[in-house]
């Protein structure tokens, strides 16, 4: 039987519960032999590697590698911390200056500062002036007096200005007013300008209240655009208007790249009946000032151009040393009415040279090709009321500007 069993144990495969007790095979003398013992041992242990290959289903163990980082308290989370912290709105504000943006010595806030902290900060021109109202005759009397310390020019044509000094100027108006201003004369080759000249504003005392004074520092150049220095501005509800003051205000910088070129006082009416278009040129004021000593020459040309042809010419006389020059000039064109709808009329108001070319100062168009909404206006009221003279002012504008936003001025020289 044993034999039987152990020629079997190789091909047969038992369960724990079919495994078959070696039966004990004594020698004669009681004892087992050790060829039986060894048989018996060599059995036992096939049945037992056969029985472990063949187990169904022993305990798995995790034999991944490892991390001895996982048991640690500090381990940090494959995604980045600061997606899983709780959102704290402060912690936004936090990469912020503060400083910056509060309203001490150091803000933007010019309003803030004092004329000590302004002039340090922009390292600007102190302005002396004073204002006086008079209840008697109802006017507001502002006294330019004099300025220092003025900064080094700034040069838009290097080749053509004395970068050595200024030639400044101070334009003076209440706002929100600023087209009835004022304007000192020009004081050549100083950063020391003294002007001590008054200038009157007729204006009700309550009115005069409510305005504020604005003086620009200007500084001029002839052969450019004038150069904006600085400004003050004083609301004149501050201070005692009856009792009037003097006053060092230091300038702040401004936001103005150039200086206003004028304004040009127009009258036009249009006789359907002889197909005449009349122009009256009545006046100008604050005119860019394109000499130093004397002011301006100024004169106005008026060109008629049909479409993008260039028809007639005319021109005032021009008035020495003005910037304020009064006209009362008129000017007729053949214009037959068909052709009115594709007309415009080119004004350039020019200072007269007599060493060399004149001076461009301003220059804007009505008509067909208008340089603007004001002068489109004018052209209209004028078309709607026929033999009635319509009256405008137009500020002038560059020439860039017109030649930009009107093909007449393109036409015109």
């Amino acid at each position: 039987m044993a034999s039987r069993s152990s020629d079997k144990d190789g091909d047969s495969v038992h369960t724990a519960s079919e495994v078959p007790l070696t039966p004990r095979t004594n020698s004669p003398d009681g004892r087992r032999s050790s060829s039986d013992t060894s048989k018996s041992t060599y059995s036992l242990t096939r049945r037992i590697s056969s029985l472990e290959s063949r187990r169904p289903s022993s305990p798995l163990i995790d034999i991944k590698p490892i991390e001895f980082g996982v048991l640690s308290a500090k381990k940090e989370p494959i995604q980045p911390s600061v997606l899983r912290r709780t959102y704290n709105p402060d912690d936004y504000f936090r990469k912020f200056e503060p400083h910056l943006y509060s309203l001490d010595s150091n803000s933007d806030d010019v309003d803030s500062l004092t004329d000590e902290e302004i002039l340090s900060k922009y390292q600007l021109v102190m302005l002396h002036f004073s204002t006086q109202y008079d209840l008697l005759h109802n006017h507001l009397t502002v006294r330019v007096i004099e300025a220092r310390d003025l900064p080094p020019p700034i040069s838009h044509d290097g080749s053509r200005q004395d970068m050595a000094h200024s030639n400044p100027y101070v334009k003076i108006c209440l706002l929100p007013d600023q087209k009835n201003s004022k304007q000192t004369g020009v004081k050549r080759k100083t950063q020391k300008p003294v002007f001590e000249e008054r200038y009157t504003f007729e204006i009700p005392f309550l009115e005069a209240q409510r305005r504020t004074l604005l003086l620009t520092v200007v500084d001029f150049d002839k052969f450019s655009r004038h150069c904006v220095i600085g400004k003050v501005s004083v609301p004149l509800c501050e201070v005692d208007l009856v009792k009037g003051g003097h006053w060092w205000k230091a300038l702040i910088p401004s936001s103005q790249n150039e200086v206003e070129l004028g304004e040009l006082l127009l009258s036009l009416n249009y006789l359907p009946s002889a197909g005449r278009l009349n122009v009256d040129v009545i006046r100008a004021k604050q005119l860019l000032q394109t000499d130093v000593s004397q002011g301006s020459d100024p004169f106005v040309k008026i060109q008629l151009v049909h479409g993008l042809k260039l028809v007639k010419t005319k021109k005032t006389s021009f008035l020495r040393g003005t910037i304020d020059p009064f006209y009362n000039e008129s000017f007729s064109f053949k214009v037959p009415q068909e052709e009115l709808e594709n007309a415009s009329l080119v004004f350039t108001v020019f200072g007269h040279n007599m060493k060399s070319s004149n001076d461009f100062i301003g220059r804007i168009v009505i008509g067909q090709y208008s340089s603007g909404p004001s002068e489109t206006n004018h052209w209209r009221r004028m078309l709607n009321t026929h033999r009635t003279a319509v009256e405008q002012w137009h500020s002038l504008r560059s020439r860039a500007e017109c030649d930009r936003v009107s093909p007449a001025s393109l036409e015109v020289t």
